[in-house]
């Protein structure tokens, strides 16, 4: 019951830390004159990945390979068949195929770059900087073509800037926001994973399994939250963008920072199991996007049944 409750209030910190880390971060961005194409390319991007960044980084920092590793592949499954399922139930999300290319087919880029460098068995220093000389790479090609090309895509990335509201004003006001997100990122990623490791020992199932589940979804929940409010206010654009660039922030930063600091050996289950899901996921929404440039209800009722089936497979046939 104890770790329970440590797993619910890592994933509140977490919460809250996040969404305060992102608001302080975009009205810094406001008052140093930040463009809102760039601070919704790259703040927003890192502002919703913040809490799985801060929970592997210190699972790698504290010999938890398992959860590092598996809290990236896991929101990136659940990013796709829980989140975006979950918001194209709620009001289809119809999309402008130009505007969300580059990120989709990055997203299955990144993906195919993850079983490529994990072959191994394990991702060391040198995977890491490849990881994240892709990330500088594609920050660059995405602002450039953005700034001076005037992509359709750019304005899917102002508008993720504008969709979060009542942003601090204040400068002592906004340096709090940006301290006290930071200290409950920290703080919610001890408790969280404190929590997360009593759960495995408890009923007897490995790391790897309450990485890619419960603590992938827990640190999924800014995601979760700006996408399901674009899904009401009938931004489907924002909806659909929010979840490419996380999890293009998931595999080439999350896993570089951790793997530059940490060496990370990868669970079996991951390589025989759930890369295959994170590249067949990404692949199935490529394909919804491109065919009907939408994501509609059934294909959502697709892609959460398959969260459902990934879920019930997790703990049964692939919980050791």
């Amino acid at each position: 019951m104890i770790n329970f409750l440590f797993l619910i209030l890592g994933v509140g910190l977490l919460t809250v830390g996040g969404e305060a880390l992102i608001r302080g971060a975009l009205a810094s961005a406001r008052r140093l004159g930040v463009s809102p194409l760039l601070s919704g390319l790259v703040i927003v991007g890192f502002g919703t990945s913040a809490p799985e960044l801060v929970v592997s980084v210190d699972a790698a920092l504290n010999q938890r390979p398992d959860i590092a590793v598996g809290n990236v592949v896991g929101s990136n499954i659940s990013n796709i068949l829980l989140i975006l399922g979950v918001c194209a139930l709620i009001s289809p999300l119809a999309v402008k195929p130009l505007a969300l290319r580059r990120d989709a087919v990055t997203v299955v880029a990144a993906t195919i770059l993850f079983l490529v460098l994990v072959g191994g068995s394990a991702l060391g220093p040198g995977d890491a900087v490849i990881f994240l000389a892709a990330l500088v790479a594609y920050l660059a090609w995405a602002y450039w073509s953005e700034r001076f090309h005037a992509a359709p895509s750019a304005e899917l990335h102002k508008a993720e800037a504008e969709e979060l509201t009542a942003l601090p004003k204040s400068v002592v006001w906004i340096a709090t926001t940006v301290i006290a997100g930071l200290l409950l990122l920290i703080f919610g990623s001890q408790v969280l994973l404190a929590g997360a490791v009593g759960i495995a020992e408890y009923f007897g199932v490995s790391e790897a399994v309450i990485g890619l589940t419960l603590v992938a979804v827990g640190t999924s929940l800014p995601e979760l939250s700006i996408s399901v409010i674009a899904a009401l206010r009938r931004h489907a654009d924002v909806a659909v963008g929010n979840i490419l660039g996380s999890n293009i922030f998931n595999l080439l930063g999350i896993l570089g920072v951790s793997a530059l600091l940490q060496p990370l050996p990868v669970h079996a289950r991951i390589l025989q199991f759930d890369q295959w899901i994170m590249l067949g996921s990404s692949l199935l929404l490529l394909l919804f996007l491109y065919t009907g440039r939408r994501l509609n209800r059934f294909e959502g009722g697709i892609l959460l049944a398959g969260y459902g089936v990934y879920i019930g497979l997790s703990f049964t046939v692939y919980s050791s």
